[in-house]
């Protein structure tokens, strides 16, 4: 009788690497690899805040996600802080919120914002300047975007209307 033959065992490396079955291992990793490219091409695109701009609502540096399908459902709406495709440069998103929706006519009078002649109520601000816009109709397919910091220049600032189709999606936090 001959003695039975094992396989010599793997080295210690290859089995802290792949596990004790390997083909599940791949198949894990081929899913994960997947999946994340799926959720960051597909469904979250991160953004970092560069500037004051949104500050005291988000600060200079932080990073954060934009929701890509939040507004298949729904248009964006009044207060929703949203990443905006810059036109000129399409690998730029700005982080602004909506002040404006379609049909309005939005004004600026000494920093305060009109909404169809009426006061907009804005809690997030931490103070003003005397910013002024003359009054604008926006089209069917435009909203205006602000950032929160308005206590910076109106000439430091970048701001105004947007097309629906340049915003990507809504900030997740």
């Amino acid at each position: 009788m001959e003695p039975a033959t094992t396989d010599p065992a793997p080295p210690l490396w290859l089995r802290l690497v792949l596990g004790r079955n390997p083909k599940l291992t791949l198949i894990r990793l081929l899913v994960l690899v997947l999946g994340s490219f799926i959720l960051f091409k597909v469904v979250l695109a991160p953004i970092r805040v560069t500037g004051i701009s949104m500050q005291p609502t988000y600060k200079d540096g932080a990073v954060n996600f934009v929701n890509r399908l939040a507004y298949r459902s729904h248009p964006p709406r009044r207060g929703d802080v949203v990443g905006v495709r810059a036109s000129d440069q399409l690998q730029v998103l700005y982080l602004k919120r909506v002040i404006g929706l379609p049909g309005e006519r939005i004004a600026i009078q000494s920093g305060v914002v009109y909404v169809n002649g009426e006061r907009l109520r804005e809690p997030y601000l931490s103070g003003e300047r005397p910013w002024n816009i003359a009054a604008t109709e926006l089209g069917k397919d435009d909203y205006v975007v602000i950032g929160d910091n308005r206590t910076m220049d109106q000439e430091n600032h970048t701001f105004g209307k947007v097309k629906a189709a340049d915003i990507i999606g809504r900030i997740l936090w």
